[in-house]
């Protein structure tokens, strides 16, 4: 696979991308809640994350105050998604750590944020502009693997790759792109328009 073919690929499948799905980790107004809203949405609907944000910014409508919220009303707020008692804790204690300094903006510090692994902070880098990087999630991974884009069984590996294979300046379209193509379609519809392009 050579970058000018793959870079077409990635062009054509955003023409597929019609429907406005919001992705979780869209449409925030301050990098804090982009960032608690995508640790939140891991295993998660996005409809379900955005609904469940919805109603904790609006009890919590400041970094200060969430950072000062109690465990057990954050765990009340978010009780309907998965791991949510494992969540409420991360975000507690993220929101604590991020209260007294800023978010960091490399990959490297931003895992060392409670709840925040390499996928979360590199979608969350992408989704704020703030550096070029590549969110490998299940989408991803599934439909690079289907387009040749790349072989590997790691989503570290597959982030790798793709980023050999793009651009810097189209790194921060690739999860977006392809999250909301993999929502959008069936796996047969997905594979039918994949084999076509």
């Amino acid at each position: 696979m050579n970058s000018k073919k793959a870079t077409s690929q990635l062009k054509k499948i955003q023409k597929y991308n019609t429907n406005p799905i919001r992705l979780a980790g869209e449409g925030w107004d301050s990098d804090w809640k982009t960032l608690i809203s995508i640790m939140m949405s891991a295993q998660t609907r996005d409809t379900t994350t955005i609904k469940i944000c919805n109603t904790l910014f609006n009890k919590y409508d400041s970094l200060e105050k969430l950072a000062k919220a109690r465990l057990t009303e954050i765990e009340n707020i978010i009780s309907s998604i998965n791991y949510y008692k494992t969540k409420a804790k991360n975000i507690l204690a993220t929101s604590i750590i991020i209260n007294k300094s800023p978010i960091p903006e490399t990959i490297e510090d931003l895992i060392k944020l409670p709840g925040v692994g390499r996928k979360t902070a590199s979608v969350f880098l992408s989704e704020t502009g703030k550096s070029p990087a590549i969110g490998v999630d299940t989408h991803v991974f599934r439909i690079s693997k289907k387009l040749g884009w790349t072989n590997q069984n790691t989503p570290e590996k597959v982030e790798s790759e793709l980023k050999k294979l793009f651009e810097k300046k189209y790194w921060n379209e690739i999860n977006s792109t392809l999250v909301k193509f993999g929502q959008t379609h069936t796996r047969i519809e997905e594979d039918n328009i994949l084999l076509k392009i």
